[in-house]
């Protein structure tokens, strides 16, 4: 097993009570991607040595599976976990199996949007998708695969919250939250949906896990269940906003950019902010969204830092 990484970083604890500068945002948004990473290498495939005596993986599953995990990415939701974890007073360690969880969870969904079943995209963070390299059949074990290794490495947690994490990630990634959001994706045509019937599928397919990230943040650094709560209202805040960005982007970015085929939704006729409010009106869902955002972060008592309202500016004003 490897040896856990050091937690001398500059942590969200270390901001409070202080505005973040840009350049202290960045530095810290660096790092968090690197102590995401850090824990994916650690807890991400048994193959990559992470508990030691467990059995490999089938080489050209964990081929696959390695492709796929470690292609590059935002990291968000792992960031959220630890940021949580630690504003809650826990510590970035006893958050890395929750962060690598998440993760896990987040890519098998990639790996199964992009089946020709479903999205049909061959590109996927600036490379061939999963089906595409390694065949729809073994994309399809990966995704598998990937869904059951989070389960398995969040259940390893020590403590009176593991199996309260257990159901957090159950719930947020089964039929009334991800995977209902994806069959909605698939099911609700933009002629005859409602800016409602978009908030509903976008709180389930991208809110539900972000606000998952948030809970299980707050759950392993020992928040009441309160402020646990409170911390999911938040993540389900920001996912919303992401992802009516993400409708934006999906018009108006380009492949080389965005690192995936833009204007597949409009031209498979999705329910999306735009194909639904029209781009001006996306754009002003986005800034209502945003401050919907950042007024549940003020509501969090133990949120005493001016980082996460960085991060949802952030969010709200990228380019990818």
């Amino acid at each position: 097993m490897k040896s856990p990484p050091s937690d001398s970083c500059a942590n969200f604890a270390g901001f409070a009570g202080k505005a973040a500068s840009e350049g202290e945002f960045q530095a810290w948004l660096a790092e968090s991607r690197t102590w995401s990473e850090a824990q994916l290498e650690r807890w991400g495939l048994p193959a990559c040595g992470s508990d030691g005596a467990e059995a490999p993986w089938p080489q050209p599953l964990f081929e696959a599976a390695h492709y796929t995990l470690f292609g590059g990415g935002k990291r968000l939701r792992p960031i959220l976990v630890r940021l949580f974890a630690e504003a809650a007073g826990g510590s970035a360690e006893g958050a890395s199996r929750a962060a690598a969880a998440l993760e896990l969870v987040h890519t098998y969904s990639l790996v199964h949007d992009d089946l020709p079943c479903m999205d049909d995209d061959d590109l996927r963070r600036g490379r061939p998708t999963c089906h595409k390299v390694y065949g729809e059949a073994l994309a399809v074990l990966v995704g598998d695969a990937l869904l059951t290794r989070a389960f398995e490495v969040l259940a390893g947690a020590k403590g009176a919250s593991a199996a309260g994490a257990l159901q957090v990630l159950a719930r947020a990634a089964g039929g009334a939250g991800m995977v209902g959001g994806q069959v909605l994706d698939m099911t609700v045509e933009a002629s005859g949906a409602s800016p409602e019937d978009v908030r509903d599928l976008q709180r389930k397919k991208t809110g539900a896990l972000l606000g998952a990230a948030c809970e299980l943040g707050a759950l392993t650094g020992g928040a009441s269940p309160v402020a646990c709560a409170g911390a999911r209202d938040f993540g389900e805040a920001l996912g919303l906003a992401f992802q009516v960005v993400d409708d934006a982007l999906d018009i108006t970015g380009d492949a080389v950019t965005l690192g995936k085929t833009p204007g597949k939704d409009q031209a498979l006729g999705r329910a999306t902010s735009v194909t639904v409010m029209g781009l001006e009106g996306a754009r002003g869902e986005a800034t209502r969204r945003a401050a919907a955002a950042r007024e549940a972060a003020l509501g969090l008592g133990f949120l005493e830092s001016s980082l996460v309202l960085r991060l949802v500016e952030h969010l709200g004003s990228r380019s990818r």
